[in-house]
């Protein structure tokens, strides 16, 4: 009897740069399966079980049958390029502790920044070099928006990385994996493949740009992306998604957010306001950025009726970790009630007890001053992904552009005074545009897509130990 022919199992690298050099076949196929009418079919067409790339090897692993009432392991992945993503990913960490209590455990991790190397461990410190040089970030972004750029790219990484990215999801045994940045899905993904556990592993992403976003964010691989807004579903569709694969509920928001009461009264009081004024919120993001001290001075004499001898509102000032912003305005002789605050953690409270808000055009804090009704100045973006934040916010009535701290001043002293029906107005818009249930529909719908996979979608002990990093592994053919 002849002796069976014995395969050697690809390596990581074989499968990555195989993807790459498929994917535009790939796309095209899923492109000619849309143009198609119902219920016809396309030469050399299949459903994905009939595409050899995807079958599972038989006998490489074994399977164990397990309980419902074993807690399930929830992988986030999140970098902090930004301050969005954490806050995304703690905002899901908190809704799944909430709505499902010790069935999921939860981890928040920097997958890269633990286990890889340059420059996939440099990327909070290259982002915040190069937005601060917007000029940089520019050319990166649309630079690499080019699918076939970026593809090749992220595959010479991963020939490098993907063994040690490898380790990191041994380390944490997920049974669903939630992305939270867009370059935290190709590489786990292959990863993925590579253990033939891409049906077995629930991969959601969570996008957390409003309108404009980088195409690395759009990966036909996952079991679901979540989208914040309709024009993100539409570029999802674009990039080759399907629709069963996209769900529009809004962007993610801390559960304090979500389902706090607060009445402005009593908020004031806690937070020693003024009871009566109006007042503003003046954000410099978590490192006090932008033009903060120069806004503030001009709200400081906006507010101030000189007539009348008496101010018209009263400002908050959030410097987050810049100590050098807060010294300098706790110097300047104020005619009007000023609140100078550090980084802050119940910024549910600072916005409830105000009445407008000056930002700069991120995703996180449009959201949440959108849950609070906050009409919404925005005086800065971050070329790129929050470019269409401002007309999401300006087109739909709930804030306006302005990048003249004069004007900015001009403008609320007025929303303080003659034109207050503008500012109720915007205020109604904002609460039309808010998505307060969110975080709780998107870690509902996982919890269904776990529950529609059944024990499949449960890593046991012996099937995680596959993720090992042995280079061969032979079976019948």
């Amino acid at each position: 009897m002849a002796a069976p022919v014995v395969s050697p199992r690809k390596s990581i690298r074989e499968v990555v740069m195989q993807t790459v050099l498929a994917h535009h076949s790939q796309q095209l196929l899923t492109r000619k399966r849309k143009r198609l009418p119902s219920g016809a079919s396309a030469q050399g067409v299949g459903d994905d079980d009939d595409i050899g790339f995807w079958e599972e090897e038989e006998g490489t692993m074994e399977m164990t049958q397990i309980g419902a009432e074993r807690t399930k392991n929830v992988l986030i992945l999140m970098s902090d390029t930004g301050g969005g993503h954490r806050a995304s990913a703690e905002a899901i960490r908190d809704a799944f502790r909430i709505e499902f209590g010790d069935e999921y455990k939860v981890f928040v991790k920097d997958l890269f920044m633990e286990h890889a190397g340059w420059p996939l461990n440099d990327m909070e410190r290259s982002y915040k070099f190069m937005v601060k040089h917007v000029q940089l970030w520019r050319v990166a972004f649309h630079g690499t928006s080019p699918r076939w750029i970026h593809n090749v790219y992220l595959a010479a990484i991963a020939a490098f990385y993907a063994k040690k990215v490898e380790a990191g999801l041994k380390k944490y045994k997920p049974d669903i994996i939630i992305s939270v940045h867009p370059l935290m899905q190709h590489i786990p993904l292959w990863v993925l493949k590579w253990q033939n556990l891409q049906k077995r592993v629930v991969f959601v992403t969570v996008i957390t740009d409003l309108n404009t976003c980088h195409p690395t964010w759009f990966h036909t691989d996952v079991s679901r992306c979540y989208c914040p807004s309709e024009e993100v579903a539409k570029r999802a569709t674009l990039d080759g998604l399907e629709p069963s694969q996209i769900r529009v509920f809004g962007l993610p928001i801390r559960p304090s957010f979500c389902r706090a009461v607060l009445v402005k009264a009593e908020l004031r009081k806690e937070l020693e306001m003024d009871p009566e004024l109006p007042a503003v919120l003046l954000m410099g993001g978590g490192e006090g950025m932008g033009p903060v001290k120069k806004t503030a001075k001009a709200l400081g004499e906006s507010l101030f009726d000189k007539e009348l001898g008496k101010p018209i509102g009263q400002l908050v000032v959030i410097c987050g970790r810049n100590r050098t912003l807060s010294s300098a305005l706790q110097e300047v002789p104020w005619k009007i009630p000023v609140k100078i605050r550090g980084f802050e953690t119940q910024m549910e409270k600072w916005m409830g007890a105000c009445d407008c808000i000056i930002t700069k055009a991120g995703p996180g804090t449009i959201a949440e001053a959108l849950m609070r009704g906050l009409p919404i100045i925005l005086n800065d973006f971050i070329p790129g992904q929050e470019v269409g934040n401002v007309p999401y916010v300006v087109d739909n009535g709930a804030g306006v552009f302005s990048k003249s701290s004069k004007q900015t001043a001009s403008l609320v002293a007025r929303w303080f005074g003659p034109e207050s029906e503008v500012l109720k107005k915007m205020s109604q818009n904002a609460l039309k545009l808010a998505q307060p249930d969110a975080v709780f529909d998107i870690v509902k719908d996982i919890h269904q897509l776990t529950e529609q996979q059944g024990p499949l979608s449960h890593i046991s002990d012996s099937l995680t130990s596959s993720f090992s990093l042995t280079s061969s592994f032979s079976r019948p053919a």
